[in-house]
């Protein structure tokens, strides 16, 4: 099965956004024109992607190059999402997404469980890095908000003779699991609930129900095991005051 371009998708693309804003109207959402707008953008981005991931996939050297730019796209993302400010933070956030989608990535290709060419890398990358983002933003925005809430028990910690380290890590970690029980839950209900990207991608592309079965368990326990090292990372940062907003950078001084 395969959706050919033409004006088939372009009368289904339209209805889709037509029933939406419509909805979103009716409800009173505050994304009446954000709906066009998301599927304009998506639709121009895809045909960009489109014209560069036949170079990418040609070459290993190619492919990881493609796979930086996502990168480096996925941190300016989550550093605008959770507020980060600056180089320090954003470098901060890039070396939580890294501490997570390095490992992973390397594992998969070093133990031979997927090959080491542009057809793995591009579609195993961009699947990693867009979790260790959804990860990355996710614990961010948790812990951010745990602790601007709750400033009087990190200045409690303080006058008792804890350091800055201690105290944000006790506070972020009350929550920080949060940022993966998405990608838990997905690894936990895959088959019963849904059939995600990697399997579908395997079986459009003429796989087997096996092979498609061993590209999605390798890439989904990848995943849970890459977002635990992101938010555990992206934890030890804000304790040491280098992933920190510029308010709680103020506020929570050691």
């Amino acid at each position: 099965m395969t959706v050919e371009p033409g004006w088939q998708l372009a009368v289904a693309l339209a209805a889709f956004v037509v029933l939406g804003v419509a909805v979103a109207r009716a409800g009173r959402l505050p994304l009446v024109s954000a709906i066009p707008w998301a599927a304009v953008r998506a639709a121009v981005q895809l045909v960009a992607v489109s014209l560069v991931v036949g170079l990418a996939l040609s070459h290993p050297a190619w492919a990881f190059g493609f796979l930086t730019v996502m990168f480096t796209i996925g941190v300016v993302t989550t550093a605008r999402r959770t507020e980060l400010k600056g180089l320090r933070p954003r470098l901060a956030a890039a070396a939580a997404m890294a501490a997570g989608a390095v490992p992973v990535l390397l594992i998969v290709f070093l133990s031979g469980a997927a090959p080491l060419n542009g057809a793995a890398i591009v579609p195993i990358g961009s699947i990693v890095v867009g979790n260790m983002m959804t990860a990355h933003t996710l614990a961010a925005r948790r812990a951010f908000a745990e602790l601007r809430a709750r400033i009087p028990e990190y200045e409690a910690y303080l006058s008792l003779g804890f350091t800055r380290n201690t105290a944000v890590t006790a506070i972020v970690t009350e929550t920080l699991h949060e940022a993966i029980i998405p990608a838990l839950d997905q690894t936990r209900t895959v088959g019963l609930v849904t059939l995600p990207g990697a399997y579908i991608g395997v079986l459009l592309g003429g796989g087997s129900p096996w092979e498609a079965a061993a590209a999605q368990v390798l890439v989904l326990v990848g995943i849970n095991t890459g977002q635990a090292c992101t938010a555990v990372t992206a934890r030890w940062l804000m304790a040491r005051g280098l992933l920190l907003p510029p308010d709680l950078l103020e506020r929570l001084r050691p």
